[in-house]
């Protein structure tokens, strides 16, 4: 094999391939990126056996050929190569030759005979968007996941397709985070559940312009995400989602409408006062045309009031401050709208169209 690239453009194919090697694997391969030049394209390929990432490479096939090379030690020599052109070849003993400039690496590449290759997907369903819209429908609800979590379901965001609405739903047992967008065309009801590693992964390479399109390809185990030179493949959790829709209530006792970012700022200021290991709430008092905010920590009290535009009954509820500003950071409208029904009940925060919904859990207090 004998190829030959710019380094930026390598170095742009290596870092979206990276986010699919596996770091904690005793199998050799799965540290490895595939180099795959056995036509005139050359191909980058990485797979970790849950997510896996294909992606084509600007460059120059002088001799055809296929190797599988450390991802982490090759990455970083072309990280650190001077912006020249970088000649790549190996031999047949799989050692593979790097130069650049007046730099001249010799390193040890693998037998890619046994390398896992992303599964064969039958593109019989597809939803086409724009790479844009679904980055920011990721951002806005993946805070609300618990990567941690036994519970696999927990673990991954919702991807419901339903009456031409695309709905996209995220929870962690203390809070839920939806969003929705009405779809161009007709679609056939579609569920799937995906792992949050896959999205989280697949949103730093999406692009932010509105006009590149990415389109998602969906089987019973797998889903399949085209844009742009890459392809990202990555299983779905298996089981029976929790059913959103007995969670969500339009009822409620007291409406709020606050500046966001007013709102924002005093709950960033009572966190000063917040350590997780304590779980102290900050606790909201209404009155009138009026919120009091309250925390007392270890660390400190702290009340502030901010002005509001209340409908109904007065409350008094507490929260935990991250859950309520997680939810707050990726909405951008100026005002925002809490919904609630009891000191004990959730509290929603959506906009007319319930385009967004956030519920938030209370914490208990005196």
């Amino acid at each position: 094999m004998k190829l030959s690239f710019n380094k930026n453009e390598l170095l742009k194919s290596l870092n979206i391939v990276m986010k699919a090697v596996s770091s904690n694997t005793t199998t050799p391969l799965l540290k490895c990126i595939l180099i795959d030049a056995q036509t005139n394209n050359i191909k980058f390929l990485s797979n970790d056996m849950e997510l896996a990432i294909e992606t084509n490479v600007s460059g120059t096939v002088i001799e055809k050929g296929t190797v599988a090379i450390d991802a982490k030690i090759f990455y970083e020599i072309i990280r650190k190569l001077p912006d020249d052109l970088v000649d790549f070849s190996t031999n047949e003993r799989f050692i593979a030759n790097i130069k650049c400039g007046k730099s001249v690496f010799n390193i040890p590449a693998q037998d890619p005979s046994d390398f896992p290759y992303p599964p064969m997907i039958e593109k019989d369903y597809s939803l086409g968007l724009s790479q844009f819209t679904l980055k920011e429908m990721i951002r806005e609800t993946i805070f609300s996941l618990n990567m941690l979590e036994n519970n696999k379901l927990m673990t991954g965001e919702l991807f419901e397709i339903k009456n031409n609405v695309l709905r996209i739903v995220a929870l962690d047992g203390h809070r839920v985070a939806i969003r929705k967008l009405k779809l161009g065309a007709d679609y056939q009801d579609k569920q799937a559940v995906i792992p949050g590693k896959a999205l989280n992964e697949i949103s730093k390479i999406l692009s932010d312009n509105i006009e590149d399109q990415v389109r998602l390809y969906f089987t019973n185990n797998h889903i399949l995400f085209a844009f742009d030179e890459t392809v990202v493949y990555s299983r779905l959790i298996e089981g029976e989602y929790f059913h959103i829709d007995n969670m969500i209530s339009n009822d409620y006792r007291t409406k709020i409408t606050v500046d966001k970012k007013e709102f924002h700022d005093s709950i960033e200021r009572a966190s000063l006062l917040v350590r997780e290991s304590e779980n102290k709430p900050i606790v909201f008092n209404t009155v009138d045309d009026y919120m009091e905010m309250s925390v007392n920590s270890s660390f400190g009290s702290m009340d502030e009031s901010i002005e509001i535009e209340k409908e109904g009954e007065d409350i008094r509820i507490g929260f935990n401050p991250k859950f309520l500003l997680d939810a707050i950071k990726v909405i951008d409208d100026e005002k925002l709208t809490l919904y609630m029904l009891s000191r004990k009940a959730p509290c929603f925060i959506k906009d007319a169209e319930e385009n967004y919904i956030y519920m938030i859990l209370p914490v208990n207090i005196l």
